[in-house]
């Protein structure tokens, strides 16, 4: 029984000791590299001050490299848990962090360092020229258990202090075994790594590679900037399998990039979530790349990654939500009313995605304030502790009983004497053939809807036209606004709090 997610590393450095395990622009390392350096740390981390401390938080500040990865698996080792960090961040918010996870230590895994920061371990200092000292990492191991932190990711909080969601160990081996049995993941799999490492989609790729004996290749940033030379390093790479931000997958489809490479990359796997794909660029990558498994996945920090799957069988109607399918095997999923009271279950009525299971996250550090408002009882169940996550996202049942999107909690508005779903004119509007991508909001002030959308072209007439045939005239946008290309934020989604902005100004 695996109980701890190092485990996946020990197997597959036994199993494949010379293959290549990560890799990007500035090194590689072998699964018996890897599996060195990270108990190396572990000493290093041990023998200087961690050893009396265990599931406590250790930040790492994090690059585009595999030097981050190592980092955090030479913290596990120590019976405590990581924390990336993003040096790149405003100032302010990293201290915020800082003044709620209070770490034990810092480790400073970027590949140029450039300033140093003041009380931060080296990387490279910690993880090379100690001798390993397999006893104490052993000792470290024997008291560990699976509920026991693995890591810590930072995500917005509403009154401006950043939340820190923490995952168990479970949490992560229950994903990796569900992905393994659901979709036949194995050990011919190249990740090309796209999501920053302080995004819970780059979990996916750490450990679904680990559990299986994959290989990682990091993207280096640069590239979703240009998405001929993207392709291009895909091929060069022999990358196979990629779990991205929606928006990634869009920058090759906006540009119509495969129209640009003499030859494409070879894939066996395209997994996206983080946002609704657009019907246009994944009807785009099915007809350039068609050999795949396709896969939408929806799911919150909070229940390590993913809840919902839907696999793909064909091109899809633009007009059509693509679906965020079913619970994956050991997780719960229940619709539930305004009041998270009843279960909401007849198909085409909204209610709100709550979930649970063994991937729920142990709840929010140091806040439990926080963590009670959100992890609460199931309704359903009044004999024993049974606790969902309330995601704040509104979906319903379709016909054939899969789940489907509809909006955000708080993108559902009142307009007009209507209630109106903001993702269902977003649907409507990224079918026209000459918008990439859209994103609707409500100024309350004003009584608007606000459509800002990213196209080459300004024809607000085209679309009043195309809308018309579509949907209600309440629920047609009153202001356009047409961007080349719409702000996104540091986890690659559209940048809403940004546009918003916009609407004030």
């Amino acid at each position: 029984m695996i109980r701890n997610a190092l485990e996946y590393l020990e197997i597959s450095a036994k199993n494949y000791p010379d293959k290549i395990a990560l890799e990007d622009e500035h090194e590689k390392l072998t699964y018996t590299e890897y599996i060195t350096r990270a108990k190396t740390l572990g000493t290093y981390l041990l023998k200087n001050g961690l050893e009396e401390y265990s599931n406590k938080p250790v930040a790492v500040i994090i690059d585009r490299n595999i030097r981050s990865i190592v980092a955090f698996m030479g913290v596990l080792y120590t019976g405590n848990f990581y924390v990336p960090i993003d040096y790149s961040l405003p100032a302010e918010r990293i201290q915020l962090i800082y003044d709620t996870l209070d770490p034990i230590a810092v480790i400073d895994a970027r590949t140029n360092t450039g300033k140093a920061v003041e009380g931060a371990i080296d990387f490279t200092e910690a993880s090379t020229g100690m001798e390993i000292d397999e006893e104490l990492l052993k000792k470290v191991r024997s008291e560990a258990i699976d509920t026991d932190p693995i890591y810590g990711i930072f995500t917005s909080g509403s009154t401006g202090v950043p939340k820190g969601v923490v995952i168990c160990h479970r949490g992560v081996i229950d994903m990796v075994e569900a992905f393994a049995e659901t979709f036949g993941f194995d050990d011919g799999m190249v990740h090309a790594n796209q999501a920053p490492f302080d995004f819970d989609v780059s979990v996916k790729d750490i450990y679904n590679a680990m559990r299986n004996g994959g290989s990682i290749v990091v993207v280096p940033k640069k590239l979703f900037l240009l998405p001929k030379l993207l392709l291009e390093f895909l091929v060069k790479y022999k990358a196979n399998t990629l779990i991205w931000a929606v928006s990634a997958l869009r920058i090759v489809s906006d540009f119509k990039a495969f129209g640009a490479v003499d030859e494409k990359p070879q894939m066996r796997y395209i997994m996206f979530s983080g946002e609704v794909m657009p019907i246009k660029a994944l009807n785009y990558w099915m007809d350039n790349i068609p050999e795949p498994m396709y896969v939408n996945l929806y799911g919150p920090t909070e229940i390590t990654c993913n809840c919902t799957y839907c696999i793909i069988e064909g091109k899809q109607d633009e007009l059509k939500a693509l679906p965020i399918g079913k619970a994956f095997v050991n997780t719960k999923v229940v619709l539930l009313d305004e009041k998270r009271e009843k279960p909401v279950t007849k198909p085409g009525d909204v209610g709100e995605v709550c979930v649970g299971g063994a991937g729920l996250a142990l709840g929010y550090w140091n806040n439990p304030e926080k963590t009670k408002e959100a992890f609460f009882q199931n309704p359903a169940i009044t004999e024993h502790p049974s606790l969902l996550y309330g995601t704040g996202d509104m979906a319903y049942y379709n016909e054939d009983g899969n789940l489907v999107f509809a909006a955000r909690r708080d993108f559902q508005i009142k307009h007009m004497g209507h209630r109106i779903e903001l993702g269902e004119i977003e649907v409507a509007l990224n079918a026209i053939p000459f918008i990439d991508t859209s994103c609707c909001l409500y100024d309350e002030e004003r009584n608007k809807i606000v459509c800002f959308y990213q196209s080459q072209s300004d024809d607000t007439k085209a679309i009043i036209k195309f809308l018309s045939d579509k949907l209600p005239k309440y629920m047609w946008p009153n202001i356009f606004k047409r961007y080349d290309r719409l702000p996104m934020n540091k986890n690659s989604k559209i940048d809403r709090v940004k546009l918003k902005e916009e609407i004030r100004k």
